[in-house]
């Protein structure tokens, strides 16, 4: 029988690892359970066993990079059990929120942002490109989460909204984007007229009562999945984890998406922007007068 340190599973590509990583390797996929809840093996027999799960071999290959990369076991089986564990899936009604791309994808991410936070905006670009490369394939969802710590950033929401009333919510998206660093109430009326609205009619959407509720809809249900940092994705009800590698991360989630639902896929190269900071949030201050949620002031971070 062979013992946890020399595991060889076909179609799993271990010749990068070092010979203290294959043992660790060996041991992640001797003890944890497939993705699949009707095969209740490991991940290893699923493999050697060719069983009827789409996910062994694709797990088994994420455990490998996980390790290479330097995770530690606990990272590495947290890892794992957060990209595969059907416990891992959250429930997000996208009702009624602004998406673009296809619309039967086999791959849905949603994404809360703030319009005053960077981070948000390097990642918008990686999260274009992406809808991009795969037609057919992919949609992208927007969910509003204005940081307090952000002075203009509720009323911003509010506007993309009010825009979004109108059918112009990704013209607003970008303009707001693209001038972040000078948000203010004047600004944001001279975009909305730039990008042929209506104003009167935007003014009086951004400030009604349905608009403000549907801006709180957005922050209560990233609550709910417990959203710590803007950006914050999810796909497919799975929570994406920022890394350092976050263009070609995404992608190979996005790619294996599509494959385990019976799509092919052959994108363009994928770019490699620089991997966006986070800007995290604190427990929101229920004595605070304002809408918003409350967050640390301190700068964004390279998780």
């Amino acid at each position: 029988m062979p013992t946890a340190t020399d595991v060889r599973l076909q179609g799993v590509d271990t010749s990068a690892l070092t010979p203290r990583e294959k043992s660790e390797w060996s041991r992640l996929v001797t003890e944890l359970l497939a993705p699949c809840p009707e095969h209740p093996v490991s991940v290893a027999q699923c493999v050697n066993e060719s069983r009827a799960c789409a996910a062994c071999v694709p797990a088994a290959r994420y455990l490998v990079e996980q390790v290479r990369r330097g995770a530690a076991p606990a990272q590495a089986d947290a890892a794992y059990r957060a990209r595969f564990s059907p416990e891992a899936v959250k429930n997000i009604d996208t009702s009624g929120s602004p998406e673009k791309g296809a619309k039967d994808a086999r791959v849905t991410i949603v994404e809360w942002a703030d319009f005053e936070c960077p981070a948000c905006n390097a990642a918008r670009s990686v999260l274009d490109a992406v809808v991009a490369r795969y037609p057919g394939e992919v949609k992208l969802v927007f969910k509003h989460f204005p940081l307090s710590n952000h002075p203009h950033a509720e009323k911003a929401a509010r506007a993309a909204a009010a825009a979004q009333e109108q059918g112009k919510f990704w013209e607003m998206h970008a303009a707001l984007f693209d001038n972040q660093e000078k948000l203010d109430d004047a600004l944001i009326e001279r975009l909305a007229g730039d990008i042929g609205l209506d104003v009167a009619r935007f003014r009086k959407d951004r400030d009604s009562e349905a608009i403000a509720d549907r801006v709180a809809r957005d922050r209560k249900q990233g609550e709910a999945v417990n959203l710590t940092s803007t950006p914050s994705i999810f796909i497919n009800g799975r929570h994406f984890p920022p890394t350092s590698e976050f263009a070609d991360d995404l992608d190979q989630w996005v790619r294996l998406e599509i494959e385990l639902r019976g799509g092919r896929v052959s994108p363009a190269p994928a770019a490699k922007p620089e991997a966006p900071k986070h800007e995290e949030k604190t427990a929101p201050d229920s004595s605070a007068p304002a809408p918003g949620v409350s967050a640390s002031a301190a700068s964004a971070r390279v998780p």
